[in-house]
């Protein structure tokens, strides 16, 4: 090969070699640093003198080694071509420096190794984000256990309750029947506490079953959840003189999960009632409209309003608040968007201060689908 073709690819190689943006050094069959480029010094912080005067092995975390000293030998015995592990070095600060290190070995014309030649790319901050994310995931996990737990409870005792106010009316009914018989607001709660146990029934399903089978979505009369949610606010309308109109169209079904559906539409109508104006009666219209595969449900209120300008991006987040209201706490919007999400669905929201509000809850209609499972 002419001279200055051979100065020319050597000029070339130290090039690559000064200049790559990775770090790339040359060690020796017994782990000894050769060269190294600029890239690997600097993501040590040693300085040449420093590096030099050790082997790879000085600076290697002792649960790395032994795997490392593996693949080598396996290269020098040409069992493999190459090989690749993410390891752990320690910089001169004492501080760990997670590396991608891939190796291969130039060997001579005799076949006899000469170096190994290691690429090292610093994933620390990769690492640092995967365990920032497996923490994440276990805190989750153990939130949603503790929620499941408290599910446990919170149905158990909450059933206990409803049994003994049960129990309760049963005795007023023997005692004042001639009385209570007549009374609206008696008929009123004994109704309400019957859809309270049919709701904890509801959770107590999704509890016990969504494991094993509750994954699949039922069709649901969107009409007939309207009427048992309008029902179990009638106490609260009545209070405030309040009007609810469900003109959902009564044919149409949903996919949906029972107790979901009661918490989407419950939740809807409270805040609608909740965020009334005190200029005027508060009036609800609740219709119906299918829009592509959904059947859409419009909740329509004359309320105080949201701006939609300062506050869209809050709206179903958590915490997010927008009246001065001693009930607000900002999760009933974002729990129940959820909800709507989990079995498919979507929420969207018009609104003007001072006027009232719109929210069009998505549905995916019983009409246009069969039964999905949800993943």
């Amino acid at each position: 090969m002419p001279k200055h073709i051979e100065r020319y690819k050597n000029k070339l190689f130290q090039n690559i070699f000064n200049y790559a943006n990775g770090g790339i050094a040359i060690v020796s069959p017994k782990g000894k640093w050769i060269k190294a480029n600029q890239s690997v010094l600097d993501l040590l912080g040693y300085t040449k003198e420093e590096f030099y005067q050790m082997s790879f092995q000085d600076i290697t975390h002792r649960d790395d080694l032994e795997l490392d000293l593996n693949f080598m030998q396996q290269l020098i015995d040409g069992k493999i071509n190459n090989y690749q592990i993410e390891k752990r070095y320690f910089h001169k600060k004492g501080y760990v420096v997670w590396a991608l290190l891939s190796v291969s070995l130039v060997r001579d014309d005799n076949d006899k190794p000469i170096y190994f030649i290691s690429q090292i790319t610093d994933i620390s901050a990769q690492k640092s984000a995967t365990w920032h994310m497996e923490f994440l995931m276990n805190v989750i996990k153990g939130q949603n256990e503790k929620l499941k737990d408290f599910a446990h409870i919170a149905t158990h005792d909450i059933r206990t309750h409803v049994g003994n106010l049960s129990s309760i009316t049963e005795f007023l009914e023997e005692e004042l029947e001639d009385v209570l018989i007549k009374n609206d607001n008696y008929k009123m709660l004994k109704d309400s506490l019957s859809n309270l146990n049919e709701t904890i029934n509801h959770l107590n399903l999704i509890r016990l079953d969504k494991p094993k089978k509750f994954n699949a979505l039922n069709p649901l009369s969107l009409y007939q959840y309207v009427e048992n949610s309008i029902y179990n606010v009638s106490a609260l309308v009545k209070k405030e003189n309040g009007t609810i109109i469900n003109n959902v169209d009564k044919k149409l079904k949903i996919l949906g999960i029972e107790a979901y559906l009661d918490s989407i539409i419950l939740n809807f109508l409270t805040n609608a009632i909740k965020y009334k104006s005190e200029k005027r009666l508060p009036v609800i219209e609740l219709t119906s409209t299918l829009k592509d595969e959904y059947l859409v449900l419009n909740i329509k209120d004359n309320g105080l309003g949201i701006d939609l300008n300062t506050h869209s991006d809050q709206l179903f987040t958590l915490n997010g608040t927008f009246h001065k209201h001693h009930d607000s706490r900002g999760v009933g919007l974002y729990i129940t968007k959820n909800h709507i999400e989990s079995i498919g669905g979507k929420v969207e929201v018009e609104s003007e201060v001072g006027k009232g509000t719109c929210f069009s809850i998505y549905f995916l209609s019983a009409k246009t689908h069969i039964h999905p499972v949800l993943s």
